[in-house]
């Protein structure tokens, strides 16, 4: 419990910029137009892209006894996988959308 009290005192800053980086995120998302969520989804399939291959090396860089390293980059891969093919799934079937029906 000491070392947790111990890393938040020693970063708070960062805890802060991480709060507010959460509360303008959730705002920015709120607030755009649903024109413009299929673009939007498809550059967070590349920002998912980019938080895959760099999971993948931090695994790779990561000591085998690093559990929490290698956790953690599990669990980063694991969701940008799953942000990825969900992007795709939203984009095929908002481009069907635009198909002529037979």
């Amino acid at each position: 419990m000491n070392e947790l009290l111990e890393f938040i005192s020693n970063n708070l800053e960062l805890i802060y910029i991480l709060i507010l980086a959460i509360f303008i995120g959730v705002e920015l998302i709120k607030n755009v137009p649903s024109v413009l969520h299929t673009p939007l989804m498809s550059g967070a399939n590349a920002l998912s892209g980019v938080v895959i291959v760099g999971a993948l090396l931090v695994m790779l860089q990561a000591d085998p006894n690093d559990y929490l390293a290698l956790g953690l980059g599990f669990v980063a891969v694991v969701l940008g996988i799953i942000n990825v093919v969900g992007g795709f799934a939203v984009t095929d079937r908002m481009l069907q959308m635009f198909k002529k029906r037979k």
